[in-house]
């Protein structure tokens, strides 16, 4: 009977990690570096921080690189929600991607309670609740369409209205 052996990130590779983390994927990247997939985000090559699932706006897989984009909070207490904005994608080629894409899905995917694309006066909006490992609860973001301008009449109130119907409302599962 075989059992499947299971690639151990050498020790060279491997990240500073959080007491209650651990590794679920990895993937050797040029200069010998890796990309780290565990419970609680990413640890991408010349990053020092982990980038959580909940900071993760979009995860593709092209067949040969990863690009991931990561989102930045811009206010971090909008009453109620933080506004955020994509940062530029990082693209990481992985010759040996092993399950780093699948599993980097799967948690971006997971980390998204519900979604939605709304119009604003002028433009439009995500709202998004997202799950963070260890905080209870959702944590309710929004991110502007480019060229919606937030300081414009109406789109605060009209967001702010948003997040408070879809929380209400529970944030029925959509993702």
């Amino acid at each position: 009977m075989g059992f499947f052996k299971r690639r151990r990130l050498p020790a060279r590779l491997r990240p500073a990690l959080a007491a209650n983390e651990r590794v679920l994927a990895w993937a050797t990247v040029a200069d010998d570096q890796a990309v780290v997939v565990t419970n609680l985000g990413l640890h991408l090559p010349d990053r020092t921080e982990r980038l959580g699932w909940h900071e993760i706006h979009k995860a593709t897989w092209t067949g040969r690189e990863l690009i991931i984009v990561p989102g930045e909070v811009r206010e971090p207490d909008a009453g109620g929600y933080q506004v955020v904005a994509d940062l530029p994608p990082v693209t990481i080629p992985l010759s040996d991607p092993g399950d780093v894409p699948k599993v980097v899905r799967a948690r971006v995917t997971k980390s998204v309670s519900f979604s939605a694309h709304e119009a604003v006066p002028g433009g439009a909006v995500w709202v998004v609740a997202r799950r963070v490992p260890g905080v209870d609860g959702l944590r309710w973001m929004v991110r502007y369409d480019p060229g919606t301008d937030p300081a414009a009449p109406g789109v605060r109130d009209a967001t702010a209205t948003l997040v408070a119907t879809y929380s209400a409302a529970g944030g029925a599962e959509t993702a």
